[in-house]
């Protein structure tokens, strides 16, 4: 009989696995003949019949506390669930965004409290994020672009320094910069800013070209006003990069192409025709998995698994209409003949397990284009910006040090 699980033993499990086993120790073991029966009841109905039904997983269930607790003011109850959460590996971005969206519905009073209770969880648990001061330099500001199709553009920095402008890969948007915009800008003005179809960007109606995306790169420098530019791409980021220097060298004072291509052979045309497809049937869901897999290679996955989920969430809130129009377009990527005339410092980043963007292809982009040099970084994938971030800047300061010294 012993080997049998009942409602208690079950609904024991899904609390061990929400609260931990110290705090449910400390609850059942304790229990005296005056509670033990209300904590009978709640580990029965409360942590059996709620939380294990099968219509939401558990991380979804421990959001939802977050905010209800959060809109009742039931802080105790928060801060037990919320430093649960934390320990069990819930990515903070996902907390951060229910506590934002609780500053909504559920008051800005309500969601400064929650903030605070969060911030002195993670300062005990050693996991307080970098410091963000709100202050000229650091801060950034939000703009879109005055002409069409309006894009989403993020500037920080010094007023001081090399121009720098960061363009993201495919499906993701312009906080895939995040660290590397806040390292530069300590000593340079830095602009991001999401592609067409991505991100805050508007989602045209029409099917739109490559030629298009550089076209929007080139007025976005113009808009800002500070071009020349460092231009540094990654993947698609980087097939931008590649054709502004070719179509609008004027604007371009240095190049950094990471993780790219300048020409598919033809039998990845076929894959990314299915993936289009797939994109149009079953909505970004249907490849989300699959791209993570493809940007972080699963030793940095199993390593860091809430960045593995923060981009899976990235991936899933793109507009699946631009992310099939930008596929569309990045499949017929063809810079490989013009490059030799790119005529700007130019530095070649490869990931040695990448599979999509390979080093084949990044020395081939490195042997057209005069002088460029080329870093193969051993334990990056496809996102070598967040695989091997220490690695990435160093080579992106040694570079932009160069850039300078030529100018």
């Amino acid at each position: 009989m012993s080997a049998r699980q009942d409602d208690f033993d079950r609904g024991l499990k899904n609390r061990r696995a929400v609260l931990g086993d110290a705090w449910v120790d400390k609850s059942t073991a304790g229990a005296t003949a005056f509670n033990a029966e209300f904590q009978d009841l709640i580990t029965r109905f409360a942590w059996n019949d709620i939380w294990g039904r099968p219509g939401l997983d558990h991380t979804t269930r421990r959001l939802l506390v977050l905010g209800m607790t959060m809109g009742l003011a039931r802080w105790e109850e928060f801060e037990l669930h919320c430093g649960a959460a934390i320990r069990g590996g819930v990515p903070l971005e996902t907390i951060k965004e229910t506590l934002m969206q609780g500053a909504i519905y559920c008051g800005v009073p309500a969601a400064n409290t929650a903030f605070k209770i969060t911030m002195d969880i993670l300062k005990k648990e050693g996991l307080l994020p970098e410091p963000a001061p709100l202050t000229t330099g650091p801060r950034v500001q939000l703009h879109h672009t005055f002409s069409q199709p309006q894009l989403r553009v993020a500037l920080q920095g010094t007023e001081t320094g090399l121009p720098i402008v960061l363009s993201h890969a495919l499906g993701l948007d312009l906080h895939m910069w995040d660290d590397l915009a806040a390292e530069l800008g300590r000593s340079h003005p830095v602009l991001r800013y999401d592609h067409r179809g991505h991100g805050g960007s508007a989602v045209p109606d029409a099917a739109f070209s490559l030629d298009d995306m550089v076209d929007d790169a080139a007025r976005v420098i113009r808009e800002w006003g500070r071009g020349p530019v460092l231009f540094v791409g990654l993947s698609m980021g980087a097939m931008v990069a590649q054709g502004l220097a070719i179509r609008h060298p004027e604007l371009v004072r240095g190049l950094v192409l990471a993780n790219t291509t300048a020409q598919y052979p033809d039998t990845a045309k076929t894959a990314w025709v299915q993936r289009i497809e797939a994109v149009k049937a079953g909505g970004m869901a249907a490849v989300a998995d699959m791209v993570v897999q493809r940007y972080l290679h699963g030793d940095h996955r199993q390593a860091h698994p809430a960045q593995a989920e923060a981009l899976r969430g990235t991936l899933l809130r793109t507009s699946a209409t631009g992310y099939a129009a930008a596929c569309t377009a990045v499949m017929a990527v063809d810079w490989l003949g013009q490059l030799d005339q790119v005529a700007v410092p130019t530095l070649v980043i490869a990931g040695a397990r990448d599979a999509g963007a390979t080093p084949e292809m990044a020395q081939a982009i490195a042997e057209r284009i005069p002088g460029a040099a080329l870093e193969v970084l051993p334990q990056a994938s496809h996102l070598s910006v967040q695989e091997a971030p220490a690695e990435f800047t160093r080579l992106l300061q040694a570079f932009i040090e160069r850039v300078r010294k030529e100018a």
